[in-house]
């Protein structure tokens, strides 16, 4: 009875908009502990029928393209010219050495962290990517309960954990950054088909003629991809975080892809097949979990391990001889 009432507790504060309550949540669910996995579940499964209803954000880019920059007056615009309640959800590089994170969020987005109608956590990304979406779409739904309607999930860097960030929003946007070479080097030609909107960034001053022959070779890249499903036509606009240009363009790009996706059913279905793939993600992680965890698994892996490196044994045979112990 007593858990719960402690389930109760979080549930009825997090509803109030309780920001304190709110982030020792998404600590429970960032959580190791069985015991803390456990309460962290039963409050989002309590809290679930009051999430769904903001406009999730993804939002990468190549470091040094200005991410943290452009959120901040991003946010700061939704606040204060669109009424809006923005959650920021960052995931922080860990540092490899340390185990500490490298970057502070709060530190980064100073102006908009003390708004009070805007939340940032930053989490650290750990070493498991697969941790660090889950925990991130579970913050996402603990967000949504607290009354934030839209929530901007920021990454890294352009690498693996933008699959993982597609699959959990609505909209994906690309930061680019004109006059660093040959525009499309470097740029993951899946990042790209994954986008629904580019941006290049720092159009202003000397930069602006760049950014603007950027953007045509951009657009005309996107018409080399095949059709999106949703029937939408990425584009590729301007802004500069620096001169607050560009930043209402961006969000009206954004409410005509929403527009054009919630009347097609695109919308609707994109979110079902994103909960259907965080179901099979979860079940792949924990199964990975035990796997690993097993005695047994533990005590053969490593002659298995050896033998694979030395090629004593294929790593097909050595695979199956562990999942026949598991």
């Amino acid at each position: 009875m007593v858990k719960r009432f402690y389930v109760d507790q979080y549930v009825d504060r997090i509803l109030a908009g309780d920001r304190v309550v709110l982030s020792r949540a998404i600590t429970l669910v960032e959580s190791t502990l069985p015991s803390d996995q456990e309460l962290a579940q039963s409050v989002i499964n309590r809290l679930l029928p009051h999430t769904g209803n903001s406009v999730r954000l993804g939002i990468t880019g190549s470091p040094g393209v200005g991410k943290s920059t452009f959120i901040e007056a991003f946010g700061n615009y939704l606040i204060q010219q669109q009424n809006k309640k923005v959650a920021v959800l960052a995931v922080d590089p860990t540092s490899q050495r340390s185990g500490g994170s490298i970057l502070g969020d709060k530190t980064r987005m100073a102006s908009l962290a003390n708004n009070p109608a805007a939340y940032i956590r930053p989490s650290p990304a750990g070493k498991s990517l697969g941790g660090v979406a889950r925990n991130t779409r579970e913050a996402l739904l603990l967000c949504e309960a607290a009354g934030f309607n839209v929530i901007i999930i920021e990454t890294v860097g352009v690498g693996q954990s933008e699959t993982a960030v597609h699959s959990m929003v609505d909209f994906f946007l690309l930061l680019l950054l004109a006059g660093a070479g040959d525009e499309l080097q470097g740029i993951k030609k899946g990042i790209m088909e994954m986008a629904d909107g580019l941006t290049i960034t720092k159009a202003d001053g000397d930069n602006l003629q760049k950014a603007k022959s950027a953007r045509a070779e951009y657009q005309h890249a996107l018409h080399l991809f095949p059709s999106n499903p949703s029937g939408w036509n990425p584009r590729v606009t301007l802004c500069s975080a620096l001169e607050n240009t560009g930043i209402d363009a961006i969000w009206q790009m954004m409410q005509e892809y929403l527009t054009l996706t919630q009347n097609s059913g695109h919308f609707e279905r994109k979110r079902k097949e994103q909960n259907l793939h965080w179901l099979h993600q979860t079940i792949r992680h924990a199964l990975e979990e035990k796997f690993f965890n097993n005695k047994l698994i533990q005590e053969k892996l490593p002659n298995l391990e050896k033998g694979v490196a030395e090629g004593q044994i294929t790593p097909f045979k050595a695979a199956n001889d562990l999942l026949k112990l598991f």
